[in-house]
């Protein structure tokens, strides 16, 4: 009998996803994996045992004692048998690379969201394009592309609703699911599968492994339009099949993805992971992760999604801007008001730089900020009853439901942010950046806010969506409408006839958009930042490579 109460298995052991390396500092790291046995998980002079939920083991090692500034290779054993990499792997092994060391370096943040699964076959790549995280991979591989110190993945790492045509085809044979959701993920097993699938390129593999990545979670990683409003919540929970999945979401993206978001003390410090592996046996185990999630979408101020992590003189706050909203009407806000006092610890200066991570654009198009303004204003009334019921269904028809739809959220965000730029919370940044995806368009806005001083930092909505997962023509094409001055002239009506007031910050789109599959990288050097955008393409030869549309500074030449 193992370490976490089960029999292993006779073949010889393996990982079934990972190794992802998670998070980095100056003389620490965090590596998780996912094995097919319990056992004890050793990386370089660290070792931990598995623990197992609903028959699958898990282990996240902490190796401390690290030089700073230093890069060690690394393998994962399992019970002392070598599991990573595989004898036959042609990739280099992986990689740990610590901050800071002596001489100015510069720090490099690869950013994006929605990857959705598909083959890299003629008809995935007419479908869904090339895949521009494997396309990262690859150019970094070969010598292409520099190798980013972080990977920001801002949503949508998964995609429960909308899996494969093999996922699917699995899917369909389970017996006596409601036909509603037959083809979507639905319990914690099923969500292993997903994330399995989702990690499994061999290219894409290894860069997990080798650079550190912060997540967050977005609608797709539970369902389309999750907690889009108090009517959309209110439909769901009376589903028969949404408690299976709600469990199955939380469960996994705490697994999967939340444990590597934490510091080692934070991983120390949770009151999860501590009674899970407390636990003498599985039962209490699945008991465990199962109330945390059921308890996390019940009261969202039970379990906090939102992280921090500081890089140096950079500091990267991700905001959890799905689960903590409050969706009261009358008291909308696309956090709550625990969530609120959290971010405004953080959302402070005495940085060279202050990065936030929200899945959703805090910065829209300017027309489609507009219309979600307006949609907000008569959903809850401001034209009448009968018309906000027709303004609901029109809300989750085409997904109305961003920061411009919370608009005292939006107004606070604002603030926050012009306050920052302009020193009123600690020593001035040189940039504030807001990193965000899930439009699948990308693009980079200033800001120009009324609230910041005149010799304010520069203030950036950045957004890179998707990695893979391309609008439609027709889709596309209702954007570019929406973009001209005509379109923004008639929603901009609609929003001040509906009561929305004029917002006190201007904005445009100084880069893009561009629709195609891509991913940005911000180079940091000191107080000077630059964005990279690279687009993904297939080439004749059915390589999947990154092609630079845009590399600029964001930061005042005076600054």
């Amino acid at each position: 009998m193992n370490t976490d109460g089960t029999s292993a298995e006779r073949h010889a052991p393996r990982l079934r996803v990972g190794p992802l390396l998670r998070w980095v500092d100056e003389t620490r790291a965090t590596v998780w994996v996912e094995t097919d046995r319990p056992g004890r998980v050793r990386v370089l002079d660290a070792e931990t045992a598995t623990w197992s939920v609903h028959g699958h083991h898990f282990a996240i090692v902490t190796v401390e004692g690290l030089e700073p500034g230093t890069e060690a290779a690394y393998d994962v054993r399992l019970d002392d048998a070598v599991v990573w990499p595989l004898p036959d792997d042609p990739h280099p092994a992986p990689v740990i690379r610590t901050l800071g060391g002596t001489g100015e370096k510069s720090l490099s943040i690869s950013f994006g969201s929605c990857r959705a699964l598909a083959p890299y076959d003629e008809r995935g790549f007419h479908g869904h394009g090339a895949d521009a995280l494997v396309a990262l991979a690859e150019g970094v591989l070969h010598g292409r592309t520099p190798r980013p110190d972080l990977l920001v993945l801002l949503g949508d790492q998964v995609y429960a609703d909308e899996p494969d045509a093999q996922m699917v085809e699995r899917l369909q044979q389970r017996p006596g699911v409601d036909p509603e959701v037959q083809a979507e993920i639905n319990s914690f097993d099923e969500y292993t599968w997903l994330y399995e699938k989702t990690w499994s390129h061999p290219s894409l593999r290894w860069l997990l492994s080798t650079v550190p990545s912060a997540m967050i979670l977005d609608d797709h990683d539970l369902r389309d339009d999750w907690n889009t409003s108090a009517a959309w919540r209110e439909h769901m929970s009376a589903q028969p099949w949404w408690k299976e999945r709600v469990v199955g979401a939380f469960g996994s993206y705490w697994v999967y993805q939340h444990l590597g978001n934490l510091s080692p003390d934070e991983l120390e410090a949770s009151p999860v992971l501590r009674e899970i592996c407390a636990a003498a046996t599985e039962d209490e185990r699945d008991r465990v992760l199962d109330e945390m999630a059921w308890r996390s979408d019940q009261q969202p101020d039970a379990h906090r999604w939102s992280h921090v992590r500081q890089l140096g003189r950079t500091r990267l706050v991700m905001i959890d801007s799905r689960c903590s909203r409050s969706l009261r009407p009358g008291a909308r806000g696309m956090v709550d008001d625990n969530e609120w006092q959290w971010l405004e610890q953080h959302l402070t200066g005495d940085v060279d730089h202050l990065l936030v991570g929200t899945s959703l654009p805090w910065l829209l198009t300017p027309s489609v900020h507009e219309l979600e303004g307006w949609n907000e204003a008569t959903a809850g009334g401001a034209w009448g009853t009968a018309f906000g019921k027709l303004a609901e269904r029109i809300r989750w028809a085409v997904d109305l439901e961003h920061w411009a739809a919370f608009r005292k959220s939006f107004d606070s965000l604002t603030e926050a942010l012009a306050e920052v730029a302009s020193g009123r919370r600690g020593a001035p940044p040189a940039s504030v950046l807001v990193l965000s995806g899930d439009v699948h368009l990308s693009y980079a806005s200033r800001a120009h806010i009324a609230a910041a001083s005149d010799d304010a930092a520069p203030v950036w909505q950045l957004v890179m969506s998707p990695f893979r997962n391309p609008l439609s023509r027709s889709i596309r094409a209702a954007n570019r409408v929406l973009m001209t001055p005509p379109a923004r002239a008639a929603v901009t009506w609609l929003a001040r006839r509906a009561g929305v007031p004029a917002a006190r910050i201007r904005w445009g789109l100084d880069h893009g958009p561009w629709f195609d599959n891509g991913v940005s990288t911000l180079t940091v050097r000191g107080r000077d930042v630059r964005l990279r955008t690279d687009l993904a393409e297939l080439t004749a030869g059915r390589q999947q490579v990154l092609r630079t549309v845009l590399d600029e500074s964001l930061v005042d030449a005076r600054r």
